[in-house]
């Protein structure tokens, strides 16, 4: 973020400016879309545009969002990463079906995107791994995400414990990535762009894969 996008943001508590909507062509890519939309929402200057929701469904059928973090996407699709021994991982295990949404409310913008899930190479995974911070990677090793605390200091102990484990000076000093942590490529079949309207009568710019095997987009729009 440049110097004048964290002054817009600091003026506007992170709540961006109002952007018109572009000219969207019959021939538009939604992955070149979704990288326009994106730059918008940086350049307002919202605080952390790259949250988005995620939401699975166990083999059960009880569906789950959380809030996480876009690290990645281009025409493959969306990456974010995780404790693969979490809720979330566990239904995308049962359960390959996935829907994002990015909502940017001063914009009146959002993006949902639905589809299948599939791991990123471990080596992906390490080159994203050893770009975070150490306490970022200590506590990726200490936390056993969405598992239940046995008591109520059990974490930190855990974290001191991987600290002095993972100690500088120790080796060559670096953390190793857990074989236990890594991420997941959301590969899209539908993308819808919402565009909020004073009144009501909002557009809806949907892309669709007739085949999810193609890389050939259908696009329409929606009533609102």
């Amino acid at each position: 973020m440049t110097f004048l996008e964290k002054l817009r943001c600091l003026l506007t508590f992170g709540q961006g400016v109002a952007l018109p909507l572009p000219n969207i062509s019959a021939d538009t890519k939604p992955a070149d879309l979704f990288t326009q939309w994106f730059a918008d929402a940086n350049k307002a200057g919202i605080l952390l545009p790259e949250a988005m929701s995620v939401s699975s469904c166990s083999a059960q059928g009880q569906p789950s969002s959380r809030m996480v973090l876009l690290k990645e996407f281009d025409k493959k699709g969306f990456v974010f990463y995780t404790n693969y021994g979490s809720r979330k991982s566990h239904d995308l295990e049962e359960n390959n079906k996935v829907a994002l949404l990015f909502h940017w409310n001063i914009l009146q913008r959002q993006i949902r995107i639905e589809g299948t899930v599939e791991k990123v190479s471990a080596e992906q995974s390490a080159n994203y791994f050893h770009s975070r911070d150490r306490g970022s990677q200590i506590g990726a090793w200490a936390s056993k995400q969405s598992s239940r605390l046995k008591y109520d200091h059990e974490l930190e102990e855990r974290v001191a414990e991987f600290e002095q484990k993972f100690k500088t000076g120790s080796d060559d000093g670096a953390i190793p990535c857990p074989e236990f942590w890594g991420g997941w490529r959301v590969k899209p079949h539908y993308i819808e762009f919402w565009q909020g309207r004073a009144s009501r009568l909002h557009d809806r710019i949907c892309f669709e894969k007739a085949d999810v095997n193609d890389d050939k987009w259908q696009q329409f729009k929606l009533h609102p």
